[in-house]
């Protein structure tokens, strides 16, 4: 069973390795994460890759402190990639 970090890793190595994961990852980021970690992601949920170049910095902030009820739902399930165990 491979944690959440772990998975994000092995993505980021593949797509480090892989010029055509990379773009498939880039073009198509859920399609390209379930097909590589052999799972389903929810519908209704988003994967967004982002790409740094040497002119770009992205920041992943935290969701915000306050959280409607469905929010507080989908988080008490934890992380998206708490999800799976693989």
């Amino acid at each position: 069973m491979k944690t959440a970090t772990e998975m994000q890793s092995h993505v980021i190595a593949r797509a480090t390795e892989d010029e055509a994961f990379r773009a498939r990852l880039l073009s198509d980021p859920k399609g390209a994460v379930e097909e590589e970690l052999n799972l389903v992601i929810p519908e209704g949920f988003t994967v967004e890759v982002h790409e740094e170049s040497g002119t770009t910095a992205h920041l992943v902030l935290p969701p915000p402190a306050r959280l409607s009820e469905s929010e507080l739902a989908a988080v008490a399930g934890g992380d998206f990639w708490d999800q799976f165990q693989l």
